[in-house]
């Protein structure tokens, strides 16, 4: 198995484009950083206002030169545009797992396929193309709309850890998921192909 953190991993299908996050997409995505204060509610590290946004994006461009993480800039076909971040973080190579995270999308996406299309190419590189066993998934314990989204990809919820990080609120419950190479190779890569759209 090898993951290259220098390597310029592009993942495609007819609706998404996923490349790697680099510093000259700052202005395609600031607008959302100053934009909306929903979209940050239950971010760990807030990215509303221009320099939240800036620190919250250079933590994203820093943590693969670090080789901590490997962030992508979402662009959706269909509309034209970029429409968020996603990224693979906690990448431990030695167990075959990563975790899959810090993804945010412009409300005018939300409901829209996007996600569906995002998760199933990330999860086809990380289980078809890497060769990763686990991907790991996790979430403010509050957050339904997101808990929903990764059950509806195919995640199974293992468990809440409670009071185990800070919020931008004080301290939160985080809920764990996952999916195992097993059940993608099983049934979940095709389920969930044919609900994208």
């Amino acid at each position: 198995m090898e993951f290259n953190f220098d390597e310029q991993y592009l993942l495609e299908n007819d609706r998404v484009l996923l490349r790697p996050l680099v510093s000259d997409d700052h202005a395609a995505l600031l607008p959302y950083g100053i934009g909306d204060i929903d979209l940050w509610t239950y971010s760990l590290l807030s990215a509303y206002g221009e320099n939240n946004f800036n620190k919250y994006f250079n933590v994203a461009l820093d943590g693969r030169k670090q080789k901590l993480s490997y962030p992508f800039i979402v662009f959706d076909k269909q509309y034209e545009s970029y429409a968020g971040s996603t990224r693979f973080y906690d990448i431990q190579l030695g167990h075959n797992t990563t975790q899959l995270g810090y993804t945010w999308y412009g409300k005018d996406y939300w409901g829209s396929g996007l996600n569906k299309n995002c998760k199933f190419l990330m999860l086809q590189f990380a289980f078809d193309t890497i060769g990763f066993e686990r991907v790991e998934f996790r979430a403010d314990n509050n957050n339904a709309r997101s808990i929903a989204a990764m059950k509806g990809i195919g995640c199974t919820a293992e468990g809440v850890l409670r009071s185990n990080c800070k919020s931008l609120t004080g301290r939160r419950d985080s809920i764990i998921l996952s999916i195992l190479k097993e059940e993608w190779d099983t049934d979940l890569r095709n389920k969930l192909r044919e609900k994208l759209i």
